[in-house]
C-alpha cells in the first residue's frame, strides 16, 4: 500500500502488478506503470518526493512483481510531474561486479526528464571515501540526487513530418544549443542559450541563408557536471557525460522544470525548425556514462545492475575503459541494446528528431572479449529497425581501445565521419608533400574507404573542422595548442592538428598574414563544399569563430565557446563566401552525385564524368599521383554525366564544373581545357580574390600560392 499526498489525493492506494513493458515510468492517463531492469536485484523500490520541495520523500513501494528480470508494478491516480527515484536492493560486492547499494537513490534509466542537479556535496557514492570501494557507504544520498520526473506523451505538433531530406542535398551545421544563441543579440534574453532560442527567428534565418539543411546538436541528453570541473569553476560545457539517455538536457530549458517544461521546449524547437525545413540531429552518447570507473559515483546503471550494462575487467571489480572516461557502455548485453534502441526510438517516435550522430561508435560494436565487429548486434539492429534505418545514421568510427580506429568499416545504412578527409585536406592545404593521391580519393567520394563495401560517396561525412579541435580561424591562426584555461597545464587537447599559423601564433595586424589566412580559409571550405559526400559546418566557422587557440572547450561554459555575432567587414566577407559556395553547391548536380565516379563518358554525355588535369592542361598520369611535390592540379566534373535522374527517370543535368588548386606558395599558370560547344569558362569563386567573377577570355589562368578557383560553363 502507498499513501498519495499532493497527487489530486490523500488516501491509501494499493500498488498493482502492472506491466513489465514499457520500461521506465509511463502515464495512461489513469496512473503510472513503473518497470525497472535489474538481473541481480533482490528488491526495487520506487521513492516518490515532493514537487515543491524535491529533497523530501513522500512515498515508497516495492515493485510488486518481476517478469524475465523487470520489476514493475503499477500505481494509480498518479499523475505527470511526480518526481520519484529509485532504491536497488542486493549483495554489495564489487570483487563480483556486484554494487547494489539501497541508500543511494537512482535515477531511473528510461527517465524522460529530471529534475536537479548532482550534489557532489551530498554522499553519491556507493564506498566510503577515504578507502577503497570495496567497503559500502549507507549514507542517503536522495538529497545530492536528480530525480525523475513523470512526463505526458501529448504534444501538439500541428501536423509535423519528418523531412526526410536525401543524403545528396544534406548540409549539416554542428552546433551547441547554448553557444549558437547566448551572445545572439536578436534572440530575446530569457531564450538565450535554450532551445526555444533555437526557435528565434533571426537564428533560424541565418541559418537558411547559409544554406544548411540540418542541425547537428552537440549531446541534450541529460548530463553530470564533473566534480573535478566543478573544483575549478568550469563545466563539462559539451555534455559528453550522460546521465539519461531519454531525458533532454533541462539547462537548455527556461520554463519550470519541476513538471518537465524541457520536454515540451524540446519538441517546440523541433517543430519550428522543420517548419524552416532544417532537420534535428542529435549528438547521442551511449557509448559510456557519467559514473566513471570503480572510484566513481553511484547514480543510475551501476547500482542498478552494474555487471549488465558495462563492460568489466575478467575480475570485475574494474571496467574496461574503450572510451577513456573511465567505462563503457556493454551495448553487446540484449538488455542494454534494448535500452538504446528504445531511447532512439523515443527520440524518434515522441521527439520527432532525424537522426543521430554516434559518440565513439566502434564501442557500441565491441563483442565478444571486447572486440569491433561491423555486425555486432547492436548496429544490425539499429540498421535493420523499420524506424531507426529509415532516419540519418552517422558513425563516429573510432574508439581510444585497441583496434578502435575504423573508418571506413561500418556498413550500410550508416555514414560516418571521415577523418581520414579532415586530415588530407588540412594536410594539402598546409603543403604537405605526398598528398596528391589521398586528396583525389577524398575530394572524389573516399571510394577506397567504401565503395568495396557497396555504399556511396555520401557514406562519408567531410569535415575538416568539428566541436572537438580548432575552429576554422584557429587552425590557420595557431601552431599548437593554448588550453591554459582548462586548468590542466597544456596537457590536455590533441597535440597533432595539422594546423599553421603562417606566421605568427595567434592574432596579428600583420597584412599579408591575415590576407593568407583569409585565403586559407576559404581554400577549406571551398574544398570541403566540393567534394562529394555530404559536407559537415562547425556553427560559427562561416564567421571567422575563434576559441584563441583552445582546442579542448569541452569546459568552457563562456565567451571561449559562445559564438560571437558582432561582425566586423572581414568576418563578414568570410560568411558571405560561405553562403556563396553552399549555394553552388546545391545548385550543381555534379556536386551531389550519388554513384562514385567512373572516369569515362556516362551514357551519352558529352563529358566524362570526372577528369584529372595538371597544370599544363595534360591528364594526369599515375606518375603524377605519386609525385611527392605535386601540390597544383584541377579536375573537370562533367555537367551531363551526373547519374542522376528526376521523378519521371529524366537525366539530370547542370553546368560543367572545373575546379583548379594550388597548394603551391608560388603562383602556378593553368592551361584551360577545352569548355564544350566551345563556349567560354566562368569565374564562381576564387580563393584568392573573392569578388572575382565573369568570363574568362584567355586559354590560361594564373592561380596564386595557396588558392583555388573554380569555373563553369552551361552544358547545351
Amino acid at each position: 500500500m502507498l499513501t498519495l499526498k499532493g497527487w489530486g489525493c490523500n488516501r491509501m492506494v494499493e500498488v498493482w502488478p502492472g506491466k513489465p513493458y514499457p520500461q521506465g515510468a509511463t502515464f495512461d492517463g489513469l496512473g503510472v506503470n513503473f518497470a525497472v531492469y535489474s538481473q541481480g536485484a533482490e528488491k526495487v523500490e520506487v521513492c516518490l518526493f515532493d514537487p515543491q520541495d524535491p529533497a523530501k520523500e513522500t512515498g515508497r513501494f516495492t515493485l510488486p512483481e518481476t517478469t524475465d528480470f523487470v520489476h514493475h508494478g503499477y500505481v494509480p491516480h498518479l499523475k505527470p510531474g511526480t518526481l520519484y527515484g529509485l532504491r536497488v536492493h542486493g549483495p554489495y560486492d564489487p570483487a563480483r561486479g556486484l554494487r547494489f547499494n539501497p541508500a543511494k537513490l537512482l535515477v531511473d534509466p528510461y527517465a524522460k526528464a529530471l529534475h536537479g542537479r548532482v550534489d557532489w556535496e551530498q554522499p553519491v557514492f556507493g564506498y566510503k571515501l577515504g578507502g577503497d570501494d570495496l567497503t559500502i557507504d549507507d549514507q542517503d544520498s536522495a538529497a545530492g540526487v536528480p530525480k525523475g520526473i513523470v512526463v505526458a506523451r501529448e504534444f501538439d505538433w500541428d501536423g509535423d513530418e519528418p523531412l526526410q531530406t536525401p543524403w545528396r542535398k544534406t548540409v549539416i551545421y554542428e552546433a551547441h544549443v547554448k553557444g549558437l544563441t547566448k551572445l545572439h543579440p536578436e534572440v530575446p534574453e530569457e531564450h538565450r542559450g535554450t532551445y526555444l532560442g533555437l526557435c528565434a527567428e533571426a537564428v533560424i534565418e541565418h541559418m537558411q541563408q547559409l544554406g544548411v539543411t540540418a542541425i547537428e546538436l552537440l549531446p541534450v541528453h541529460e548530463s553530470v557536471d564533473d566534480s573535478f570541473l566543478m573544483s575549478k569553476g568550469l563545466h563539462n560545457y559539451w555534455g559528453y557525460n550522460t546521465l539519461g539517455f531519454f531525458a533532454p538536457d533541462q539547462g537548455f530549458a527556461s520554463a519550470d522544470r519541476r513538471a518537465g517544461g524541457q520536454v515540451d521546449q524540446f519538441r517546440t524547437m523541433v517543430k519550428t525548425l522543420h517548419k524552416a525545413g532544417i532537420e534535428v540531429i542529435l549528438d547521442v552518447v551511449y557509448n559510456h556514462t557519467c559514473e566513471g570507473n570503480h572510484l566513481g559515483p553511484t547514480l543510475s546503471f551501476k547500482g542498478i545492475d552494474n555487471s549488465t550494462y558495462y563492460w568489466l575487467m575478467p575480475e570485475q571489480r574494474f571496467y574496461l575503459d574503450f572510451t577513456g572516461t573511465g567505462n563503457s557502455v556493454r551495448a553487446a548485453h540484449p538488455q542494454v541494446a534494448r535500452l538504446i534502441v528504445d531511447s532512439l526510438r523515443y527520440w524518434v517516435d515522441t521527439m520527432h528528431v532525424d537522426g543521430f550522430r554516434f559518440d565513439l561508435t566502434s564501442t557500441l560494436g565491441r563483442i565478444g572479449e571486447g572486440g569491433f565487429s561491423a555486425h555486432a548486434p547492436i548496429l544490425q539492429i539499429i540498421a535493420q529497425d523499420p524506424v531507426l534505418s529509415r532516419v540519418k545514421l552517422i558513425a563516429e568510427p573510432w574508439d581510444v581501445g585497441l583496434g578502435g580506429y575504423q573508418v571506413g568499416g561500418f556498413r550500410s545504412p550508416w555514414r560516418e565521419w571521415n577523418g581520414k578527409y579532415r586530415d588530407a585536406v588540412r594536410r594539402f592545404w598546409k603543403g604537405d608533400e605526398n598528398l596528391a593521391g589521398e586528396m583525389g580519393y577524398r575530394v572524389a567520394g573516399s571510394a577506397d574507404l567504401y565503395q568495396q563495401q557497396g555504399r556511396r560517396p555520401q557514406a562519408s561525412i567531410n569535415f575538416v573542422t568539428a566541436h572537438d579541435g580548432f575552429t576554422l580561424h584557429d587552425l590557420v591562426s595557431y601552431g599548437e595548442k593554448h588550453n591554459e584555461a582548462n586548468g590542466e597545464a597544456n596537457r590536455d587537447g590533441a597535440d597533432d592538428n595539422q594546423s599553421w599559423n603562417h606566421g605568427a601564433e595567434g592574432e596579428t595586424n600583420d597584412p599579408e598574414i591575415i590576407t593568407l589566412r583569409e585565403r586559407q580559409k576559404r581554400n577549406l571550405l571551398a574544398t570541403m563544399f566540393l567534394s562529394q559526400g555530404v559536407p559537415m559546418l562547425v556553427a560559427g566557422d562561416e564567421m571567422g569563430r575563434t576559441q584563441g587557440g583552445n582546442n579542448n572547450a569541452y569546459c568552457q561554459d563562456n565567451a571561449i565557446s559562445w559564438i560571437d555575432w558582432t561582425l566586423d567587414d572581414r568576418r563578414k566577407a568570410l560568411l558571405e563566401f560561405t553562403k556563396r559556395v553552399i549555394a553552388f553547391r546545391h545548385r550543381e548536380p555534379v556536386l551531389q552525385r550519388r554513384r562514385y565516379f567512373q572516369g569515362d563518358f556516362i551514357w551519352d554525355s558529352q563529358q566524362k564524368d570526372l577528369q584529372w588535369f595538371r597544370p599544363d592542361g595534360s591528364e594526369m598520369g599515375q606518375e603524377d599521383w605519386e609525385q611527392p611535390f605535386t601540390r597544383s592540379f584541377g579536375w573537370l566534373l562533367g555537367g551531363d554525366a551526373t547519374g542522376l535522374r528526376d521523378e519521371r527517370g529524366q537525366d539530370i543535368t547542370g553546368d560543367a564544373v572545373l575546379v583548379l588548386m594550388n597548394a603551391h606558395y608560388e603562383a602556378v599558370t593553368f592551361n584551360l581545357p577545352d569548355a564544350t560547344n566551345g563556349v567560354r569558362w566562368t569565374i564562381v569563386l576564387d580563393s584568392s580574390d573573392d569578388r572575382k567573377s565573369g568570363q574568362v577570355d584567355e586559354p590560361t589562368y594564373e592561380l596564386p600560392g595557396r588558392s583555388m578557383v573554380v569555373l563553369t560553363h552551361p552544358m547545351r
